[in-house]
Parts: C-alpha cells; sequence; structure tokens
C-alpha cells in the first residue's frame, strides 16, 4: 500500500534550522514521481512550498516565494527518503508540514498549487517557531 510518513518536526527557534523527512513505503519508489511538500498553519489554507518533477523526467523543482533560498529538498535514493530542509525559519512557518507523492509515475508538476496533483499524502509533522 503506498505510504509516506513524515516525521522531523518539532521546535526551533526563529533563525535556527530543521530538517523533515517523507519515508515511503517499500515498493513506493520516490525517484519516479513527482513529489510535493505544503504545509497548513492554524485557519489558514494549504500552501504550497516546494513541487519536484519526477525524475524521468527532468525533475525540475519548484519552490514558493516564501520559502525560496530558505527551504531546499533532498533525497536519499538507498533509503527512499526525501527531506525538506529548512533554514532561517521564522514564526510565520508554523504548520504542520505535509508531503505529498503522485500515484503515477514519470509527471511533470509546477507551480504554487501542484500539490493538488498529487494524490497520496503523509500525516503531516508539526514545525513549531517561537522563542
Amino acid at each position: 500500500q503506498e505510504q509516506l510518513v513524515e516525521s522531523g518536526g518539532g521546535l526551533v527557534q526563529p533563525g535556527g534550522s530543521l530538517r523533515l523527512s517523507c519515508a515511503a513505503s517499500s515498493g513506493f519508489t520516490l525517484d519516479v514521481r513527482a513529489l510535493g511538500w505544503f504545509r497548513q498553519a492554524p485557519g489558514k489554507e494549504r500552501e504550497g512550498l516546494v513541487c519536484r518533477s519526477s525524475l524521468m523526467r527532468d525533475g525540475s523543482t519548484y519552490y514558493a516565494d516564501s520559502v525560496k533560498g530558505r527551504f531546499t529538498v533532498f533525497r536519499d535514493k538507498s533509503e527512499n527518503i526525501w527531506y525538506l530542509q529548512m533554514n532561517n525559519v521564522k514564526p510565520e512557518d508554523t504548520a504542520v508540514y505535509y508531503c505529498a507523492a503522485d500515484r503515477q509515475a514519470g509527471r511533470s508538476i509546477w507551480g504554487p498549487d501542484c500539490y493538488n496533483d498529487l494524490e497520496v499524502a503523509g500525516q503531516g509533522t508539526l514545525v513549531t517557531v517561537s522563542s
């Protein structure tokens, strides 16, 4: 069964760093799929943060303006884990963070709503930025 599990959330001070992980279930290979990270803060709508096209395409990566230059994504191919590295975090980064993946392999995605095209999502991990 396709499953994603996020981890790594917690309390971090403004200006600090945090790394979130997105682990996929056995057989659900992340490299061949379009992937995304999105978040939802209390009382706010979901916000798409990062989307990466399948590595079967060009693997092009979209970053929302709100996180560009501060957040980056990378993968551990051997462990089938996708990471969101968060640097210079701000209080407005406080939210539940979700990773998502395309059920279909080999697609390209782009833009702030790209995560809507990704059918498989994890349960989320809470990030709180506070001093």
